[in-house]
């Protein structure tokens, strides 16, 4: 299946200065949302008892809110779950924290305040602790993918691959994490599941990309690496387009249709994605010229003939 013709030769490479400029834009803007604004970690990573209910009619909030404080419950959150009749309460983390006891305080209290009929549908505990450890593992998680890539793309391609490849994927895992910092959506574990996926899929995108640079640096007698990368682009835009394009149908799918629960999990696939098609174009391409690939890095070394030096 091809979307674009064959031949076209659109000059990536000419356009590489803006999307640099564009590049370090997102960085900082996402890096900013970081550091000022902080991610709004889930219950996995910070610990605390959540807790779903559902109403037989819409819900209001400050009642629910009301509620809460009335039962020594003040330092909750509240939020709409999906659909106005669904509320999703977060109690902070304490040392004695009994997540029985307090969800049926919480029940009790909503019940006594409400008009309607309250249900409740889950309850979900994690201590501090384990929460920590979670946000701890999570960080090594990312960081041990990132070596490993690292030294799996320095031994198959070359060092500056390798090094254009982690630059790509530390681009993509700091904008989706930046934007989950800016618009204030709930990282929780399935996030993070999400941007390991991202890194995954980026790099799958980005190895297309370098492999067939590599063979184009081989094939072509002339022609400057700029030129020989912009073609090796060329050659490959249409199977990244189709890649990217049936893997987004399926995670709009996901977003719309796959419930609220699922909503951070999708939504970060689909940014990661998004990013990681531009990055493999943009960001692997760009680093490895920007470091100095050249020919002579990528032709097979030739093997030296066996000596016969027997009488």
């Amino acid at each position: 299946m091809k979307i674009l013709k064959s031949k076209q030769n659109i000059d990536f490479m000419g356009k590489r200065q803006i999307a640099l400029v564009f590049s370090l834009v997102l960085i900082a803007i996402s890096i900013g949302s970081i550091v000022a604004r902080g991610l709004s970690l889930g219950i996995d990573f910070t610990g605390g008892t959540l807790i779903e209910v559902g109403y037989s009619e819409p819900a209001d909030l400050e009642s629910v809110r009301k509620a809460l404080v009335d039962s020594g419950h003040g330092d909750s959150s509240v939020q709409q779950f999906g659909t106005p009749r669904d509320i999703l309460i977060r109690l902070a983390s304490s040392p004695d924290a009994d997540s029985a006891r307090l969800s049926n305080e919480v029940f009790a209290a909503l019940s006594k305040a409400a008009d309607s009929k309250v249900e409740l549908r889950r309850v979900e505990f994690v201590g501090p602790q384990v929460g920590d450890e979670l946000a701890e593992d999570g960080a090594l998680a990312v960081l041990v993918a990132l070596i490993a890539i690292l030294m799996y793309v320095a031994m198959r391609f070359e060092w500056r691959f390798a090094v254009g490849s982690v630059i790509a994927l530390v681009h993509d895992v700091i904008i989706v994490v930046g934007l989950f910092a800016l618009l204030q959506v709930e990282f929780d574990l399935p996030v993070l599941a999400a941007v390991l996926a991202v890194i995954g899929y980026s790099l799958n995108d980005t190895i297309v990309v370098f492999d067939r640079i590599r063979e184009n640096f081989r094939k072509m007698r002339k022609g400057e690496p700029v030129e020989i990368v912009n073609r090796s682009l060329n050659e490959t835009l249409s199977r990244t387009l189709v890649t990217s394009l049936t893997t987004i149908l399926v995670l709009l799918a996901l977003f719309f249709l796959g419930g609220e629960i699922i909503h951070g999990f999708a939504f970060a696939l689909l940014v990661g994605v998004l990013i990681g098609t531009y990055s493999s174009i943009y960001v692997a391409s760009t680093s490895i010229l920007m470091l100095g690939v050249s020919k002579a890095d990528l032709m097979p070394v030739k093997k030296e003939g066996v000596v016969d030096d027997r009488p």
